[in-house]
């Protein structure tokens, strides 16, 4: 799969601030690793009066095949039909798309620090593909390009075999785009219109699709005469996504003949409507915000989410660079399967892909491939466990994984007065086996920090009320001593926790019979 992109110039103005623009040295190959291939980037000519810069993408039939979706998913009909035998290494597709957003990220959002002029001017460009797969034939290469602004657009149908002209001509053109236009928009307009021609995509189509389709067709697509096809054919033909984004790029329209902000005018609906309030932050992302926060402060770049359900806050944490191993485990392979989905991991970068992993694994029982994490979180996790389980849960965390920080939170039941929708002594959710007082939590967690030689602290998460107390109560658990060092106290007094924290369940169900919660 190869791309050429050539411009134009003089001594005053040399070719050769092309490598400028698109951060790639004239002087040098380069190699990157996408999450189908390899791609290169080389230069066949640089001079002061023309530069030409290549990318070549080497496809790995079985990384696409492994990490494809197939037929009816969004992915290639042709890698659906033969899996291991198409036209995906040779023909440039979304997979030269997103080699294209991968490699020339900075020049596709219009950054060059140390040539900002040239990257804001039109510029003599020349792009050439041998191979586009063009189902529509050249008309349609002609009407997606033409409005664009490129003078010259060339769409040479490759024949079946040239032995055998009676055959007729393939699917494939041989493109070649000749214009005045910025970088930028040439690179944009190429990531969306590859795919669009191809009429399918290597990856499954998720929601987040939408904004790319807008982000890339940015001053170009709104007024676009086929709009309605490129947005259909970009997003997979999905009916719900094309018609969101077909709403989102009448508005943009309407914003630039009104020379105003969609801001402006979503505003504006949303008083009209009574919508513009502001609405709470839900106490789910102030917990992940809290989680988050207390992570940072303790420095932890390798994260255990024990308990991690539908990867909610994995997805989180994914997002913080400095968090650069992230671990799910979790019971139930179903809450795994959707967190995978949830994270897009079939089609999840090499790079990103390697900072995270999912496992199956019960928390009540040592695993030892829990060890050597900087951080563990138990977020909204022990309440689902029986009473009579939690030593067994609180050896193999704090006793067996010792990780230097344990976060726990769990819902604080002094609170559920508050919550009007909720019956008195009732909990919060089906599964919860028990839900505790602050004093409770604070009185088992000094208990397990004081076991296993950790110090704790304590936080409130979601609104403070001065009767009740915070919705959600959260302890930062910090390791005292070395990861191998077990205190001596908590090797005797082992197998007596269970004794001790039955004996402590006990009392608070005792407590508990006379209380409202």
């Amino acid at each position: 799969m190869f791309l050429t992109i050539s411009t134009f110039g003089d001594q005053e103005r040399p070719a050769t601030d092309l490598g400028f623009l698109l951060h790639k040295h004239p002087d040098r190959s380069q190699t990157f690793a996408t999450s189908h291939g390899t791609a290169h980037v080389f230069y066949p000519e640089a001079t002061a009066a023309r530069c030409t810069a290549a990318l070549l993408l080497e496809v790995d039939p079985v990384a696409l095949v492994r990490r494809g979706r197939g037929k009816g998913r969004g992915g290639s009909p042709d890698a659906a039909l033969s899996q291991y035998v198409n036209d995906r290494p040779y023909a440039a597709s979304s997979l030269l798309a997103v080699a294209l957003s991968t490699v020339f990220k900075s020049a596709l959002h219009g950054v060059c620090n140390a040539r900002p002029e040239r990257a804001a001017q039109p510029l003599p460009l020349r792009i050439e593909v041998p191979a586009v797969p063009a189902r529509g034939g050249a008309a349609l290469v002609e009407k997606l390009f033409a409005p664009l602004g490129w003078t010259g657009v060339q769409a040479q149908p490759v024949p079946l075999d040239a032995r055998f002209p009676e055959w007729g001509d393939s699917r494939y053109v041989q493109l070649v785009l000749e214009g005045e236009l910025r970088l930028e928009e040439a690179l944009r307009q190429l990531y969306v219109l590859l795919p669009v021609l191809d009429d399918a995509k290597h990856y499954w189509v998720s929601p987040d699709e939408v904004d790319k389709l807008l982000r890339a067709g940015e001053g170009w697509l709104p007024a676009h005469p086929e709009q309605k096809l490129i947005t259909s054919r970009y997003l997979a033909r999905r009916w719900g996504l094309t018609r969101q984004a077909t709403e989102r790029l009448e508005l943009a329209r309407l914003a630039a003949s009104d020379d105003i902000t969609v801001e402006e005018i979503d505003n504006a609906v949303a008083e009209e409507t009574g919508e513009a309030e502001e609405r709470p932050t839900p106490l789910a992302v102030q917990r992940r915000d809290a989680i988050l926060a207390a992570l940072r402060d303790a420095g932890a770049s390798r994260v255990l989410d024990l308990g991690c359900g539908q990867g909610q806050l994995v997805q989180a944490l994914l997002k913080d660079v400095r968090f650069r191993e992230i671990v799910g485990v979790d019971v139930s392979m179903r809450a795994l399967a959707i967190a995978s989905r949830r994270l897009g991991l079939e089609r999840m970068g090499e790079r990103q892909a390697a900072r995270v992993a999912l496992w199956q694994g019960s928390l009540t029982y040592t695993d030892k491939r829990l060890t050597g994490y900087d951080a563990a979180v138990l977020s909204e996790v022990i309440e689902h466990l029986d009473l009579p389980r939690l030593p067994a849960l609180e050896y193999a965390v704090f006793g067996a994984a010792r990780p230097g920080t344990v976060v726990v939170t769990t819902p604080n039941v002094e609170y559920n007065v508050r919550w009007e929708s909720l019956p008195a002594g009732r909990v919060r959710h089906g599964d919860h086996r028990f839900e505790w007082t602050r004093e409770e939590f604070r009185t088992w967690a000094d208990s397990v920090a004081e076991r296993h030689g950790y110090g704790v602290g304590f936080l409130p998460v979601g609104p403070d009320d001065p009767e009740v107390g915070p919705p959600t109560q959260m302890a930062v658990f910090t390791r005292k001593g070395p990861q191998d060092t077990r205190s001596t106290k908590t090797t005797k007094t082992m197998k007596s926790t269970t004794n001790t924290s039955e004996s402590a369940a006990g009392a608070v169900a005792e407590k508990k019979e006379g209380e409202v919660a």
